[in-house]
This record gives structure tokens, sequence and C-alpha cells, in this order.
């Protein structure tokens, strides 16, 4: 199966044609629930891991011996997905309740110090064969594996996340690791993935349009303004959703490699490599969700008859306040470190 973005409600380059000078390419990722193997690029599925190389670990010094169990999240998940396929009215049962509250208890971890080895989670792997969008990575690698730690207790101010890439070539891999490590306990069941398998698309996009010339944003503001007034006062167009730049015509929500950023919670700043000064490029956006009712537009043609649950959050991964998160590259060495915006 694949998934397809239904075309935009109108032709942006048609109303603003120097808008084609900035019209670039994302592919958007469609995470939905499966079963991936090593050898295929997924959210959540087993990684393409040689047994002869360590396992990403967190060395930073924080809290790591009290949190939820694996195990119970992802079967806390399975119940209230279960719930929700009898229908949203109907709710938990009370043995269902009773269990939830069981799988949602935090455990501690004796003797656990701050600095004790803890694996990361493998959160996902990309095969540039699948992604359109996705660079070559140092040495001409063509695989990008993607890790996290499952606290937020990272940085200066402790309340960080710790993101870790691993840029790879495929073919170089000889025996592959059955069984990954796994932290015991984890402080936020939003690190957690579920395996979903993708169904990558490519599709076209534009800039955020602050950052677009002032003259052409502004442009934008007061055709968006005119479109919401006439709706306002034409009895035919009550109840009828706006078309708007931003949501509707520029940048796809959901998981993404490549194509522009959105800067919709901050204004937008400078995202320089640390070590060439290099402007650097969107690499992937991991979103908390698929599409919601700002950019309902963007949900694929296959999904479209669908209760959003639990489609609009297959992977169950959510970041910040149910925010999008971008990681960003160097151009011009995709091994330099790499920067993140949380919007």
């Amino acid at each position: 199966m694949t998934r397809t973005t239904p075309p935009r409600p109108l032709d942006i380059e048609a109303l603003f044609p120097e808008l084609a000078a900035y019209r670039g390419t994302t592919t958007r990722l469609h995470p939905r629930p499966g079963s991936p193997d090593v050898s295929a690029s997924s959210v959540g599925g087993p990684m393409l891991w040689p047994t002869d190389e360590p396992w990403p670990l967190c060395s930073e010094v924080h809290g790591r011996g009290h949190g939820r169990r694996r195990a119970d999240i992802h079967r806390e998940r399975e119940v209230l997905a279960a719930a929700w396929a009898r229908g949203p009215s109907q709710g938990l049962t009370d043995e269902e309740r009773q269990l939830v509250d069981e799988l949602r208890r935090k455990h501690r971890i004796p003797g656990a110090s701050e600095t004790d080895p803890l694996p990361l989670i493998g959160l996902a792997q990309l095969f540039r064969r699948d992604i359109p969008d996705l660079p070559a990575g140092p040495g001409g690698c063509d695989l990008l594996q993607v890790f996290w730690c499952p606290f937020d207790a990272h940085g200066a101010g402790r309340h960080g996340m710790l993101l870790h890439l691993v840029w790879r070539r495929s073919a170089d891999v000889g025996e592959v690791l059955a069984s990954p490590p796994q932290p015991q306990v984890l402080g936020y069941d939003g690190y957690v993935p579920e395996p979903c398998v993708l169904y990558p698309e490519q599709v076209v996009t534009y800039p955020f349009a602050s950052l677009l010339p002032e003259e052409l944003c502004a442009r934008l503001d007061t055709w968006e303004e005119s479109l919401e007034k006439e709706a306002e006062q034409s009895e035919d167009e009550e109840g009828a959703e706006s078309v708007g730049y931003q949501y509707d015509l520029s940048i796809p929500p959901g998981w993404r490699v490549g194509g522009y950023a959105s800067w919709h919670a901050t204004d937008p700043y400078p995202m320089d490599c640390w070590t060439c000064a290099t402007p650097m490029e969107l690499l992937l956006t991991i979103d908390s969700s698929e599409w919601d009712g700002g950019s309902g537009s963007w949900k694929p043609v296959e999904d479209r008859d669908l209760d959003p649950h639990p489609y609009a959050i297959p992977t169950e991964v959510v970041v910040g306040r149910a925010g999008e998160f971008n990681l960003f590259a160097c151009p011009n060495d995709p091994g330099h470190s790499h920067r993140w915006s949380l919007q």
C-alpha cells in the first residue's frame, strides 16, 4: 500500500509566480503500524546494527533509576486501542481501568546510580534508497540511524533531549545484533515508538512564510486576510475551512525528511554549523501527529475515511508539548554535529 497526499486546495504559484524560485521537495515518511525488519526503513523497528559494535549509551550524569517499564507502556497502548475500537463513547471497562492504573505505575531500580550505562532507544533508521530527500552521509554512507535517551535530563537546564545519529554503509554490516540492550525504565513514554513501516512520498514544499522576502510575505498575509473576509461575508462559505499558505500550501505535517522547517512556535533563528559556520539544512522532522485540525488537507487519500485514532499518532511518539522536532545537518559534512529546534 502507498500513501498519497491530496492535491493542494489551490495552485499557490499561479497566484504568486515568484514562489517558484523557492519551490523545494520533502519526503513524507507516512509511518504506519507494522512489523519492519532490520533491512527496512522504519520508525521503532529493529536496527541494522553489527554485533561487534557497542550499542549507543547515554553518558550524561542524570537520574535513570526511576520510571516506567517499556513493556507496560506498550501494553497500556494495546488496552487503550482496543477500547477505542469498541467506540470512543464506551470507554474502559472497570477491569481495563484497573489494569491501566497498574501499568502506569513507576518503578525504581534498587541501587541505580546517575552514571550507570543507559542504552539509548532506537528511534528510526532510514535507507537512502527509500527516501528521495535523504542526503548521502559522510563517506558515502547510505543509512541513517537515529537514537535518543529515554529521559529529559540533559543540558544546562537538565530538562533537554539527547539525540544521537549514526551514519553507516549498510553493505558493510555483517552479523546483526539480535537483542540490543534496553533501558530498564524510561522517564517519558512519548520517547517510546511503536514499530512502524514507512510509505515514503516526495511532495512539493515552500519556505516558512516569514523567511520569504518581506514584500512577498506581506502580500501573502494580505491575500489570506482577504480570503478570510470573503468567507465571513459569504453564506455559501459558512462553516467551510479556510485555506492558508502556512498550514495548507507550504509545509506538510508529520514525519518527513528534507525540505523546510516550520517555525510556528518561535521566531526563526539561524541554524549554522558549529564546526564550519555553514547554514544547516533540515534533515529530519519528528512530529507528534500526522495531521490535525489545522492541517487536515494533508491527510492522505488512503486515510481519509479512517477515524483519526490511532492513525494521527501512529508512532505514539510525542515531542515537547505535542509539537515537532526539527533536526538540522551540515550540507558540507553530515558528520558534523547536528542542531535541532523544538516547535
